[in-house]
């Protein structure tokens, strides 16, 4: 364990960027909510809702890796500036469209696919942006505090959403959330970063193919991102589809919905105890955790009582946490900075491109051996999968502080 932490918000740079990020963070957990409620209420059509939220995911997925590329060629402060002006008004176009009565299927879909495009250029920036504006020694701290403020939002974020949509309307809170994002833009105007080590000078897309190479030469990642592509997938299928169902037979929608309230309040608590804790052996420790994560979908396969499957959730969540700041300080400390986005962007490719995977194919799974058997084994693959990368020397011999790579 290390000395006390010295809080990160002493550094103004970094201050600024979690209120932009807690602004941004908040309209955004409204807007799932808000969205679905506000299309169903316009179209009475699940049909629409889906066209519209694929409209959202598809682009962040085509140009996820461009982004990556964007980030490390030009300043992160003007790409995030930029990127959440766009998402701005993307939303406040939805917004519009909703509030004056002229709902368009097609107008709804456009302005989720630009928001996509801007959350693709965004996404890869957050994390490369924060070893500028922290010393290396509190990048854990950092990464606790920002896994914090994303967690507290995600409780609070469908709470004032379900408010607004149940008194105003969605249209407004679609439009808090375009708002949020203009501020967050002007909170970020006020961020100065450091002169660059290492200036970018290729295009965009022969940037692209050179991070791919050196994504590959740098064996503890991407043997991390190829496992959590797996872990995705199943569960994606396992947790979010098949998970539901079981539980309707099991503790009924009533106690899912706690079951899901517990993990929240799980992976809250443990950016808490991440931003004291300070391990030398930081991704070990994230990896033996990930693999406990899968303790609720074992206890869904084991058709366990509401007790069980509850505090397994609650660790779960916990687990996911921890693993989450031991995995982006891990990316800061030990990938040079001019990499970063980049690698940021395909370890984000793998995961986003594993979630519509897995939801194809849990249902005829589901269907062909069983929703709990397909969980069940699914909970022990994932578990396999997470621990897979510390057969590695290179996943074993990174420590905290950091090792820098060649």
């Amino acid at each position: 364990m290390g000395e006390g932490p010295r809080s990160p918000l002493r550094h103004r740079a970094f201050a600024v960027f979690y209120a932009g990020r807690l602004v941004s963070l908040l309209g955004s957990a409204m807007t799932p909510v808000a969205l679905a409620f506000a299309v169903l209420g316009s179209s009475r059509s699940p049909t629409d809702l889906g066209v519209v939220l694929a409209a959202g995911i598809v682009p962040l997925l085509a140009f996820l890796l461009v982004g990556g590329a964007v980030g490390d060629r030009f300043p992160r402060n003007r790409v995030l500036r930029l990127s959440n002006l766009g998402a701005g008004a993307a939303q406040l176009v939805a917004a519009t469209i909703l509030l004056t009565g002229n709902y368009s299927l097609a107008a709804l879909a456009v302005t989720e696919f630009l928001g996509g495009v801007c959350t693709a250029f965004t996404t890869p920036v957050l994390r490369g942006i924060v070893p500028q504006i922290v010393p290396a020694e509190s990048l854990r701290q950092a990464n606790s505090l920002l896994a914090t403020g994303r967690n507290i939002t995600k409780v609070a974020g469908p709470a004032v959403a379900g408010v607004l949509v149940g008194t105003v309307g969605g249209g407004w809170a679609i439009a808090a959330d375009g708002v949020s994002f203009v501020l967050a833009a002007l909170l970020y105007q006020a961020i100065t970063l450091p002169p660059a080590e290492h200036t970018v000078q290729d295009s965009v897309l022969h940037s692209v193919r050179t991070g791919w190479r050196q994504f590959w030469r740098i064996p503890w990642l991407w043997r991390v991102v190829t496992a959590f592509t797996v872990y995705n997938i199943v569960f994606t299928g396992g947790w979010l589809v098949l998970g539901p169902g079981i539980a309707q037979d099991t503790i009924g929608a009533a106690g899912w919905g706690v079951v899901l309230s517990v993990r929240a309040v799980g992976a809250l608590l443990s950016g808490l105890v991440m931003y004291r804790l300070a391990p030398r052996r930081l991704l070990p420790m994230g990896l033996v955790s990930a693999a406990l994560t899968v303790l609720p979908l074992i206890a869904l396969g084991l058709h366990a009582g509401f007790a069980v499957l509850a505090g397994s959730t609650f660790v779960a969540g916990f687990c996911a946490g921890v693993m989450s700041v031991a995995w982006d300080t891990t990316m800061q400390e030990n990938i040079p900075g001019h990499l970063l986005s980049r690698m940021a962007a395909f370890d984000d490719f793998g995961s986003y491109a594993g979630i519509p995977l897995g939801e194809l194919l849990a249902g005829p799974l589901g269907a062909a051996f069983g929703a709990p058997q397909v969980v069940l084994v699914g909970g022990i693959a994932i578990a396999v999968a997470a621990l897979c990368p510390l057969r590695s020397p290179a996943v074993r011999a990174l420590r905290h502080p950091p090792v820098r790579v060649p």
